[in-house]
């Protein structure tokens, strides 16, 4: 892999660059070629506002109101120099007004689904995970929602967690399971369960770590280092993985392996909805 790379650069891994790679590989390379600048949305900021409101939250003094910390979140990311600190301070009111809204939904829904987080329970949020390898040329990076328990010992206690919008993904496991990781690796002890909780649906999905699934994960992170590697220098070519995330792909209309796998699906569930990006 290393010898794909200049001497001077490096990689750099996260659950969301490890489910691009293993996506469309197409869409990864359009997207980091493209000149186009990150624009955020209310869809796309809602959930790290709900996010920073539940880690207040958690641990707040008082009773944890969601629309008093979700408001707090807001003016507390506004101040600082963050990702979304211009559109907090530059959005209409019609957008702070359905942000606010939107983000006060999943942190109420936390608050209803779980119980007040005791302190010897070790509850651990929005906690950075960092594991540099090869001499730092390749660094893991991951940030978990919440944590409960520590390990023993050599015994493991560890609970990691991921808040989820919307329908179950087997995406959101694979996320975990690099949590699950990332955390062996730093620590020498595995987290004992990993789990997704689906705020809609107020339920978790559970997952026992083993050694099978570490074994797993290191082989998936492994691929996908070197196919980023590859990529970025030109030395392969992307792998077209069609599937409906083409409907709001960058390269979608000029990439005829996407349009013709939207054609057939259109045909086969006579779906002619609109196909632009629900974000």
């Amino acid at each position: 892999m290393l010898d794909d790379l200049a001497p001077d650069e490096d990689v750099q891994l996260s659950k969301h660059l490890l489910s691009r790679i293993h996506g469309c590989e197409a869409r990864l390379v359009a997207e980091e070629a493209s000149p186009e600048p990150f624009t955020v949305t209310v869809p796309i900021a809602r959930g790290t506002i709900a996010h920073k409101a539940v880690e207040l939250g958690i641990h707040w003094p008082g009773e944890p109101l969601p629309l008093a910390l979700v408001d707090e979140a807001m003016a507390s990311l506004a101040r600082t120099d963050h990702w979304l600190t211009d559109f907090l301070n530059t959005c209409s009111e019609a957008d702070r007004a359905e942000l606010r809204s939107a983000a006060g939904d999943r942190v109420a829904k936390f608050f209803e689904c779980f119980p007040r987080l005791e302190p010897k329970w070790r509850p651990v949020t929005e906690s950075t995970q960092i594991v540099d390898l090869v001499g730092g040329r390749v660094r893991l990076r991951g940030k978990v929602d919440l944590t409960l328990g520590v390990a023993r010992g050599s015994t493991a206690g560890k609970v990691v967690i991921d808040l989820k919008t919307g329908a179950p993904n087997a995406a959101h496991r694979d996320d975990l399971r690099f949590y699950a990781l990332l955390d062996t690796i730093r620590v020498g002890i595995p987290p004992r369960l990993v789990a997704s909780f689906y705020l809609d649906l107020g339920e978790s999905r559970t997952e026992a770590v083993t050694e099978g699934l570490l074994d797993a994960t290191v082989a998936r992170t492994v691929d996908a280092a070197r196919r980023l590697a590859a990529l970025r220098t030109g030395a392969v070519e992307p792998v077209f993985r069609p599937s409906y995330a083409c409907r709001w792909c960058i390269a979608r209309p000029t990439c005829a392996v996407g349009q013709a796998w939207l054609a057939d699906e259109a045909e086969a569930t006579g779906d002619l909805a609109d196909q632009s990006d629900p974000t």
